[in-house]
């Protein structure tokens, strides 16, 4: 089923985006963000766009699991364990996050005391029953529900993926308004502390996706709603909110799969991505594919649900930039967000932020009209801006926002060092690519702190979360723990244990419309040494050469193999459609124009061309320094290096 018109919508903390392509032709646009209530910018923007809503599908990119976490504004949820485990959400794994802090404070935790409640329903790892659920315990149960009046419960009984019936018992027994996740349709692998919490979460946030995405879905009737998860897959918006946890990278998935569409449109398929917005930026290393990961963490809790492996910082255009009780200046994580948004905004906003400071040194033109209609206002960035200067003891404002820009970058680098050095991955080996709104004015900056010397401004940098949801594909992540030894499983035991799974996605996507015949499937297995508290995860074709595979990354990772058992914790099934073609319009030829502005960067003592992106012929070289612009982006190449783009619009840029 190949859909025609489709429009990709990402809502940040700062602008909303939308990207509509109708099978010919791409239309892009940008509104302010309304945190309150989000879905106010997305009706706003699609009556801007006039599109037609009869026959479009739409894919939404969303941030109100993620700030309903941040800011801990979720629903009032209850957490309903066995006898004597109340507490395993509170103490966790006992890591310290202050190594050298004799005296910490206590973490709040995330559910209160009272709102832990105790039950029957123990089994064994091995499904024995240890404590029964009586009648008794449910009518306790119940009557304890009744007198909290909470707004959701969240289920999590131990080793409920060996046998569920205990967490449906419950389920059933309790207040049919509650909204209810249970730990064996949410997670259902080992870790009792990761299953809760996770488990936790999608009650916590449920209410609140749930009525958004409703709300959502019948303002846009008859449009068909789907919503971008996690895993960089999609799925419908009436089903996603009864598993909302799953969104909660929605939007940054978006900026991974734009980033992986632009990087195979250009032939590069080990990229270092940094998407800068205004609120935040989100790193990750894309070397041939996506990267998933079962370990993220949201506000520190730990959410074992499979997710874009992506790294976020509080360095986005919009952080506020002050000077801390040590003199020292600081940038972010606080953020002016949309309103009042940057000083230069001229909407209120009194305090200096890194696009201000973009402004005041020229790498961003004092003639851009930001998101492509909003004009800047260079006295009220300068007002801000100049506030630091004494108390750094500086002599000119320029000074004060070079320093601004400079914090900015080292802490993007220390971002994406994470994301590569520190794994013992060099990121010369990769190309840098820079999107969002405020990322190719830092392009060249981060990749000459990396020793990189080539680098990416994709088409449509400004808005490619919202383009990447155009190809995400329609799929499911589906896991489940086994822990058995590997050597003592058959081949067929575990191909019956996947191909529960891939029915369990099937089924899932059938309700969806997904034609079978589209499907891709991707068997794999977390295997780990005996006795390990972490696996690897490895592609199933049959057990030798899953074991194989095993000991040969083990052995690269970690520079030595182990004589013992392999022990199969988990497995795992990506379930997923082909995603719709989409071709996007190749440039027409032209020929390279005059620039017809140009800009006063500080440090450079001649004005600096300033080029619009659609009017670069294909075949020449650009040398820096230089700004390109184009309707949601600008892109500033430092002297020393040079830019080509291709038939679509991609920006290489090379030392």
């Amino acid at each position: 089923m190949i859909v025609n018109r489709i429009l990709g919508i990402d809502t940040g903390g700062t602008f909303t985006d939308f990207v509509y392509f109708d099978g010919e032709r791409m239309q892009i646009h940008k509104v302010l963000s309304t945190p309150d209530a989000p879905e106010r910018a997305i009706l706003q923007g699609t009556r801007d766009m006039n599109v037609e809503l009869e026959g479009l599908r739409i894919i939404h990119g969303s941030t109100i699991a993620t700030n309903a976490v941040l800011e801990g504004k979720g629903a009032r949820t209850i957490y309903i364990t066995n006898r004597g485990f109340r507490d395993v959400l509170s103490i966790g794994r006992q890591a310290r996050r202050e190594l050298y802090n004799l005296q910490p404070l206590p973490p709040k935790p995330p559910v209160p005391f009272l709102y832990c409640l105790e039950t029957g329903g123990r089994i064994t790892a091995w499904g024995q029953v240890i404590d029964p659920l009586t009648d008794d315990d449910i009518e306790l149960l119940v009557r304890e529900v009744k007198a909290l009046q909470p707004q959701s419960a969240a289920i999590n009984l131990l080793y409920s993926f060996v046998d569920d019936q205990f967490e449906k018992k419950i389920a059933a027994a309790l207040p049919q308004d509650l909204f209810i996740s249970c730990s064996s349709e949410i997670l259902p692998e080992q870790r009792e502390y990761e299953r809760g919490i996770t488990t936790w979460l999608n009650a916590y946030v449920g209410p609140l996706v749930h009525g958004y995405l409703r709300r959502l879905s019948d303002s846009l009737i008859p449009a068909r709603v789907s919503v971008m998860r996690s895993s960089g897959q999609t799925c419908l918006a009436a089903p996603a909110g009864r598993e909302a946890v799953h969104l909660l990278l929605s939007g940054p998935a978006g900026g991974a799969s734009g980033a992986y569409y632009a990087g195979n449109l250009c032939g590069q398929y080990r990229l270092l991505t940094f998407d800068m917005g205004g609120t935040s930026t989100d790193v990750a290393l894309i070397d041939g594919r996506i990267p998933l990961t079962s370990h993220g963490r949201i506000a520190g809790y730990p959410v074992a649900i499979p997710m874009v492996d992506i790294h976020t910082i509080g360095a986005g255009g919009g952080s506020i930039a002050y000077v801390d009780a040590g003199g020292v200046l600081q940038v972010g994580p606080e953020s002016a967000g949309a309103m009042p948004g940057p000083a230069c905004y001229a909407q209120g906003g009194m305090e200096p932020t890194v696009t201000d400071a973009n402004l005041i040194l020229g790498h961003l033109p004092k003639s851009a009209l930001l998101g492509g209609s909003m004009p800047l206002d260079f006295d009220h960035a300068h007002a801000a801006v100049s506030q630091l200067i004494k108390p750094l003891g500086l002599e000119t404002v320029e000074q004060a926002a070079a320093g601004i820009v400079r914090v900015a970058n080292e802490n993007m680098v220390q971002a994406l060092r994470m994301c590569s050095v520190q794994k013992g991955i060099d990121p010369r080996a990769f190309v840098l690519m820079a999107f969002g709104g405020a990322g190719g004015m830092h392009l060249c900056a981060l990749a000459d702190a990396l020793n990189m010397r080539k680098a990416i401004a994709p088409v449509q940098a400004g808005v490619l979360s919202a383009l990447g949801m155009l190809v995400a594909p329609p799929g499911r992540q589906l896991s489940k723990t086994l822990g058995l030894i590997l050597s003592e499983c058959s081949h067929n035991f575990i191909a019956a244990a996947l191909d529960e799974l891939i029915t369990a996605g099937k089924i899932a996507l059938a309700e969806e419309g997904v034609d079978a015949a589209r499907l891709v499937l991707t068997p794999s297995l977390d295997l780990c040494y005996q006795g390990q508290a972490y696996a690897l995860n490895i592609p199933w074709i049959n057990i030798n050469d899953a074991e194989s595979r095993f000991h040969q990354q083990h052995q690269a990772l970690f520079g030595h193999r182990l004589d013992t058992p392999v022990e199969l914790v988990n497995v795992r099934a990506g379930v997923m459609a082909a995603a719709d073609p989409l071709s996007l319009p190749e440039m027409k030829p032209s020929e390279a124009t005059s620039p017809g502005k140009f800009s006063h960067i500080y440090g450079i003592g001649n004005p600096v061309p300033v080029r619009q992106r659609r009017f670069l012929c294909p075949a020449k070289k650009f040398a820096g320094p230089l700004i390109v612009v184009d309707e949601v982006s600008t892109i500033y190449i430092a002297p020393g290096w040079a830019c080509t783009i291709d038939i679509y619009g991609n920006l290489i840029v090379e030392k």
